[in-house]
C-alpha cells in the first residue's frame, strides 16, 4: 500500500478506525513540540491576558483538559501520544493551550469516541479534537471553536498511475481519466481546476469511484485531503495521494473546529487563541509541518 510515494508498513491497524481517517503507516518526524509553546508565550503580556481569560472557566483550575481519539493516529497524533505533541492535532492542543497562558505541563489528555463527543450532555473535557467538522446539526447540540483547519482537496490514484507516470502537476493530470461522486462538487472543481482532456465519469457514491479505479475505468478523482488519506491507507490496495490543492480552491471546504460543551464560556478564549495563531502564521507552519510535510502530499503545481 502506497501514500504519496511513502510505502505502509502495516494496514492492520487501520480496520477499527472509521471515525477518523488515516492510521499510523509511515515513518514519523522526531519533532519535538517545544517550539510551537515558546513562540505562542514570547509575550508576557499576551500570556498574562490570556491566562486572566480562563480563570474558573476550565473543568479543573488552572489545568486545561483535551480530549482525542483513542487510539488517536497519524498525521493528526503521533504513536497514539497526544501529550508528546507531535502530529497536527497534538501539536495544534499545545499551541493553544499556549496561548491561552497554559504551560505544557499544565495540559491533561482524556479520550472520548468520535460519536460520545458529539452527542448533547456534560463533558469531561475543556475541548476536543478528532477532526470534527463543523456542521450546522451539530453546533445545535455542541459549541464549535473558529475553524483550525480547512481541508484541501487531493488528488487519489492507484499506484499503476504513477509507474505510467502521472505527476503532481496540471499537465500531468489534465491526461488522466477522471470519475467523481455525482452529488458531490468534484465534478465541476475537476472541470474548472484541471479541465482534463475528457469529462469526467459520474458515479452514485464514493464507493463506487473507488470500486471504478480498482477496475481500471477511471485513472484519478479528487477528494478531501484527509478523506483521500483515508481511501488510500484503508481501502485500497495501491491507493497514492498525488498531490493536494490548497483548500481555498474548493467552493466548499470542509472546516475542522475544536470541540466543546454547549454555552462553555472557554469558547472565547479558544477562538482568540486560534485567531492569533492564525495571524501570527504559526496555526499555518503546523499544517505545513504535519499534513505536508510529515504525509509527503506535496501541491499540485
Amino acid at each position: 500500500m502506497v501514500i504519496a510515494y511513502a510505502t505502509a508498513t502495516s494496514i492492520q491497524e487501520y480496520s477499527d478506525y472509521m471515525n477518523t481517517y488515516l492510521g499510523n503507516t509511515m515513518s514519523k518526524k522526531n519533532l519535538t513540540f517545544a517550539g510551537i509553546v515558546v513562540a505562542s508565550m514570547l509575550s508576557a503580556g499576551a500570556a498574562h491576558s490570556a491566562g486572566e481569560c480562563v480563570t474558573g472557566k476550565t473543568i479543573e483550575e488552572g489545568v486545561l483538559t483535551v480530549a482525542t481519539g483513542n487510539p488517536a493516529y497519524f498525521p493528526w497524533v503521533i504513536d497514539n501520544a497526544p501529550e508528546a505533541g507531535k502530529g497536527f492535532e497534538a501539536a495544534v492542543a499545545y499551541a493553544v493551550a499556549a496561548e491561552m497562558g497554559f504551560e505544557a505541563d499544565q495540559v491533561t489528555w482524556t479520550s472520548s469516541s468520535f460519536d460520545q463527543a458529539i452527542q448533547p450532555g456534560q463533558k469531561n473535557f475543556d475541548f476536543n479534537l478528532q477532526q470534527f467538522s463543523i456542521t450546522e446539526d451539530r453546533e445545535k447540540v455542541v459549541d464549535f471553536s473558529v475553524p483550525y483547519y480547512t481541508s484541501a482537496l487531493a488528488v487519489i490514484v492507484r499506484q499503476q498511475a504513477i509507474d505510467a507516470g502521472a505527476l503532481p502537476n496540471l499537465d500531468s493530470l489534465k491526461g488522466l481519466t477522471w470519475g467523481a461522486d455525482a452529488n458531490t462538487t468534484a465534478t465541476p472543481i475537476i472541470q474548472s481546476l484541471i479541465a482534463p482532456k475528457s469529462a469526467p465519469l459520474l458515479y452514485d457514491d464514493t464507493v463506487n469511484v473507488i470500486e471504478a479505479m480498482n477496475a481500471n475505468q477511471i485513472d484519478a478523482t479528487l477528494l478531501d485531503l484527509p478523506v483521500a488519506l483515508y481511501q488510500a491507507a484503508v481501502v485500497m490496495d495501491d491507493g497514492v495521494v498525488l498531490g493536494q490543492f490548497p483548500a481555498d480552491e474548493s467552493n466548499s471546504p470542509d472546516h475542522f473546529g475544536l470541540l466543546m460543551e454547549e454555552g462553555n464560556p472557554i469558547k472565547a478564549c479558544v477562538d482568540a487563541a486560534l485567531t492569533a495563531l492564525s495571524e501570527s502564521g504559526q496555526l499555518a507552519e503546523i499544517e505545513a509541518e504535519w499534513l505536508q510535510q510529515a504525509t509527503d502530499v506535496p501541491m499540485i503545481q
